[in-house]
């Protein structure tokens, strides 16, 4: 999956512990959205691998299922 920003459909850089359109000079934020319900998803981290997790549904969701946005960042 590529991280492209959302206006101008850029690559997307990491700059200070987030996604960064060095084009548009904006912050932008990956959010991830359950593939069943839809309800946005809490990302887990463990020991180097990244899961997500949908509290509505209540269960482990696949990481290759879920649906990825990228929103520019509320100033």
């Amino acid at each position: 999956m590529e991280n492209t920003c959302p206006q101008c459909k850029s690559e997307l850089s990491w700059k200070d512990q987030g996604y960064f359109c060095d084009y548009c000079q904006q912050v932008v934020t990956k959010t991830a959205f359950c593939p069943d319900c839809s309800e946005q998803l809490e990302k887990l981290q463990a020991c180097g691998s990244a899961s997500y997790f949908c509290n509505y549904c209540n269960e482990l969701k696949s990481k290759s299922l879920v649906k990825i946005v990228f929103n520019k960042a509320i100033d």
